[in-house]
């Protein structure tokens, strides 16, 4: 396993992040026990949750793993924002619904302090200086060691950093996006932004949901039985079929397919190597529900790409730009 910096923090993360969204739902404690000290002794040290995962059981696994590890060594990241909760304040990133959830967090994974506290999404009914000033706090106290956004535009990215660095207030150092190879439109202007601005991104479904896993290729008619995929028309998930049975995706997976082959590697090794290939790309997120899938990921880490082979997956998984991309990109071409 290597390590890099957070962004442009001096904290030091495994270029592989263990995500938990599975823990408590698809995978029970026993098993979750396991992957943990599984990717710990692989060299990993990183790993996230957050405070919506399985309704907080996700973050109590991990507490009942981590009273008996130990705790200076690994980065523990959790997120605040929704709740299975819709009453007044218990969701949000209020001050009051912030306070109340770090505490919570806290007591749920048998802690004194969390490394990297991650706004979960953009909260439109609460002032950002509330939120921010709230996050600052929390560092202060020595509650939070860190802080980080996921799911912003780039004006929202924007907008919170200068005003932090206006105020004072702990600035975000990680940005946690949806990023993967079928998913590329952070690129726009995320990216960006987080290059100019120090930010380690952390990319939540790398493998998009199992479409990179290698259980789809060209020809299928049909979703895998069992899987997310086949789950994700009827839970509302973003992943389904029907978005992402296209030519486009085929395209992708008969390339995937290609360097895995002439690697001897796995298809998602290769497409988790591509992305951590990318700028700003501190450690993708592995959501996996087993101990074989995470030790086949974890394979990824000792995969370096060539330049070549970059660019092949770089150009057949780009996609048109929309206006005022498109124009923006055409105009630097002709300068």
């Amino acid at each position: 396993m290597k390590y890099r910096n957070l962004g442009r923090s001096g904290l030091r993360v495994s270029t592989l992040c263990l995500g938990t969204m599975t823990f408590g739902r698809e995978t029970g404690e026993a098993d979750a026990h396991k992957m943990l000290d599984h990717f710990v002794a692989e060299g990993g040290n990183f790993i996230d949750t957050a405070d919506i995962y399985t309704d907080g059981a996700s973050e109590r696994i991990i507490g009942n793993w981590l009273k008996t590890k130990d705790r200076d060594g690994l980065v523990i990241a959790t997120k605040v924002r929704f709740s299975s909760d819709l009453s007044p304040n218990r969701v949000g990133l209020s001050r009051k619904r912030i306070t109340a959830a770090i505490e919570q967090s806290l007591k749920n994974l048998k802690t004194d302090y969390v490394d990297l506290y991650q706004t979960h999404c953009w909260d439109s009914r609460t002032p950002f200086e509330e939120t921010l000033s709230t996050l600052d706090g929390l560092v202060r106290a020595g509650k939070v060691r860190y802080v980080g956004a996921s799911n912003l535009n780039g004006a929202q990215l924007q907008l919170a950093l200068d005003l932090q660095a206006a105020n004072g207030w702990q600035k975000y150092v990680s940005l946690q996006p949806l990023y993967n190879l079928l998913d590329r439109t952070i690129e726009w202007e995320l990216v960006g932004v987080a290059e100019r601005n120090g930010l380690g991104i952390v990319p939540w479904s790398p493998l998009r949901g199992g479409w990179l896993s290698g259980k789809y290729h060209r020809g299928m008619t049909a979703p895998v039985a069992g899987t997310r995929i086949e789950q994700a028309e009827e839970k509302g998930w973003s992943e389904t079929w029907t978005a992402y049975a296209t030519e486009h995706t085929w395209a992708v997976l008969d390339v995937l397919g290609e360097i895995a082959a002439a690697r001897s590697a796995s298809v998602p090794q290769v497409a988790l190597a591509w992305l951590m290939s990318r700028p700003a790309v501190t450690a993708p997120i592995l959501g996996v529900r087993t101990i074989d899938q995470l030790k086949d990921n974890l394979g990824a880490a000792a995969i370096a790409l060539d330049g070549p082979e970059i660019d092949r997956l770089t150009a057949v998984s780009n996609k048109p730009m929309p206006y005022p991309y498109d124009f923006i990109a055409s105009a630097q071409n002709r300068l």
